[in-house]
Formats: structure tokens, sequence, C-alpha cells
């Protein structure tokens, strides 16, 4: 072999050599398609893998829903004037004689401040004896308190009344306007006008979530939601905790789109197509529009759906959305995204076949610096 055709394939066999290294170790940002197909259950991994069409849509469109159980629903309405445990109440009784019961010498009636309705739910007044408050509205009291005591003086008068700053009250706090705690009043017995009390919610009502806490019992409804179904503006009870929040749902967005990033819900749903707008689209340069994967742990009663199969437990699931296809955007229109998703749209091949190429030209560059600096 000559001297110059030596130097050719020693030439020719680096720059393979260095194209190859490229190749193998060129960045991106993420598996290819192929690379998540191979995770599939049908090759060596552990996750279903599905095309989404209509079929898949109407069953992965299921989410869990927010709503007030059957025991805040079918609570009634509280009386505004309804005694309860702790209450303070103030006495006022009127006697018909110059020697009452309770009445001084000289005056005709006497008052009894400050009496406390007991953990129990009692009272206890002079001559009438322990009586049941709580659960009575102020003017069932007056007449028990009056039968009593008419049985020991003629045609007793008696008022009751309970003192400022006692009854039923609830806490709102979060995102509103006026936290605080409000007294259950007349006006402001259910949910909506106990907010409204309050100033309203501070957030975008899109995103505000409303929940209340009821002794051992939770439950919570988009703000939006109280008024699209009449049913959510509950009954309140006294002790309710209502604290009003933003959303806190999010998604991650991968690979080649506008930008990579977890991104909170910012509407009550979300589709495939909303979720990618928000993150700036898909990558003119670099995505591939028949890669874009929606990554998500199925609860076992969906994912027996999808496959149609028996399942134990959670399962892993890879959506498929080819926006290519005639009905592409259409499917991914209607794909709707759940908390904790993540969504990877997948590089186009000619964006790594380009990679190799600048590499493998980098290398001949540098190869024709080494051969220069050799005598090759």
């Amino acid at each position: 072999m000559t001297s110059l055709s030596l130097r050719l394939s020693k030439g020719v066999a680096l720059i393979i050599t260095l194209g190859l290294m490229a190749a193998c170790a060129l960045p991106r940002v993420g598996p290819n398609k192929n690379e998540i197909y191979a995770g599939s259950v049908l090759r060596e991994g552990d996750a279903f893998v599905l095309v989404v069409d209509d079929r898949v849509n109407a069953i992965a469109a299921v989410a869990p829903a927010l709503g007030f159980s059957a025991g805040f629903v079918n609570a009634g309405v509280l009386g505004s004037d309804t005694i309860r445990a702790g209450d303070t109440l103030g006495l006022t009784i009127f006697e018909n004689v110059d020697d009452g019961l309770l009445v001084p010498a000289g005056g005709n009636s006497t008052q009894l401040e400050e009496i406390q309705v007991d953990g129990q739910g009692f009272i206890f007044v002079p001559y009438a004896g322990r009586i049941r408050a709580a659960g009575n509205t102020p003017e069932a009291i007056r007449r028990i308190i009056a039968e009593r005591l008419s049985d020991q003086t003629p045609d007793p008068q008696v008022t009751v009344r309970r003192l400022a700053g006692d009854g039923a009250t609830v806490s709102v706090a979060g995102a509103v306007n006026a936290q605080g705690v409000y007294p259950i009043e007349r006006p402001t017995r259910t949910l909506i006008a106990m907010l409204a009390q309050a100033g309203g919610v501070s957030i975008e009502p899109e995103i505000a979530r409303v929940t209340i806490q009821r002794g051992g019992h939770t439950a919570e409804v988009f703000y939006d939601e109280l008024y699209e179904d009449p049913r959510n503006d509950v009954a309140l009870r006294d002790g309710d905790n209502i604290i009003v929040e933003s959303d806190s749902r999010t998604f991650t967005a991968l690979g080649a789109t506008g930008s990579q990033d977890r991104v909170t819900f910012d509407a009550k749903s979300l589709s495939a197509i909303e979720a990618i707008a928000t993150v700036g689209g898909l990558s003119s340069l670099t995505a591939d529009p028949t890669g874009v994967f929606v990554l998500r742990n199925e609860p076992e009663a969906i994912a027996e759906q999808l496959v149609g199969q028996d399942l134990i437990g959670t399962q892993r699931v890879v959506y498929v959305l080819d926006l290519t296809k005639p009905n592409g955007l259409f499917m991914a229109r209607d794909f709707a995204v759940r908390d904790g998703d993540t969504i990877y749209v997948t590089e186009a091949p000619f964006v790594q076949f380009d990679k190799t190429v600048a590499a493998i030209t980098g290398s001949l560059s540098a190869t024709t610096a080494v051969g220069s600096a050799t005598g090759l």
C-alpha cells in the first residue's frame, strides 16, 4: 500500500470512529419514540402504550370529581336564633305581684345576665330549675320558663335574648378579601352568602377551590360550581372552617416544547392542546408532531377498561397523540390532562441526524488539524 493510501485509510478510519462516538454521545432532550415504545408491556417494559382515539378519550377523561357529600348537601338551614352549648343568654322576668319570687321589693322586673348554656345544653333559672336551651329558640325557652314560674307566681312575663358576640360562628380563611370569624345569621346561613360576607374571593374564580371542614369530614368544590349547581350552596353549621385556595393541580411539560416546566392548571379542565399551548407549543425547529406522549398512573378500574383485561393496582399508561393524523388535533383537543400528568414531546429524527452530521463535520475539521500537525 502506498504512503498516500495509508494516510487516507487512517484519516477515514479516524473520521468514522469519531462520527460513531459522536452519534452515541449526542445530547438530546430525552428518549426517542422507539425507546418509549420499548417500554410497552408488549416488549420489555411495564407500561401500556395506547394510541389516543375516541374510545380511549372517553375512558381516560374520567377524573376524580369534587363535590359535597350527602351529609353536607342534606343539612337543613339553621335558624339564626337557635341556641347552642356555650352561648350566653340574658333573661328579664316581670311579675304582677308586689312580693314576687325574683323581682326585688318596689320593682316589677329583674334581669338575669350572663347565663351560660353548659356543655350539655342546659341553663339553670331560679324557681324554674334546669332547662334545656340548646336546640331551642329564645322564644321556646321563654315559654318554658314562663310555664314553670306560673306555678309559683301569677302570669309571669319573660324575655330571653342571646347576648352579642355569642351564637353559631364559622371561620373563613384563605384567598378571600376579609378573613375572619363570622356569626351564622339569617342572611348568612349558606355558603355563598357567607363568602360574600367575607368580601368574596381574592383570586381568579376559575382557579378557586372552596373547602369546608366540619368535624372529621372535609369536602371541596370549585368556586364556580357553587353557582352551576344550587345544591352546592350548602347550609352552614357552627364551627365550620371555610377555606378558599388556588387550584393546586399541576402537569409537567418536557421535550421539544417552547419551554420545559411544571405548570399549574389555569382552568377547571385542561386539554392536551391547551396544555401544550401553555408552554409555548411545539418547537418549530425540533419537535416531532407524531411523537406527543402523555404519561400517567391510571387507577386499576380505568386501566382495565382501557386494555380490556384484569389488572391489579395502579398501572403506568403512556398515551400517544399523533397530531399529523386527520383527526389528530381533535383527539388532542378532546384529551383531558389530569393532575400529575407528564407531557413529553420527542425530537424529530432529522434533529439527531443534523447533530450527527455536525459532530462529524466538527470531527473532520479536528482531524485535518491533527493531520497537519502530525504531517499526515
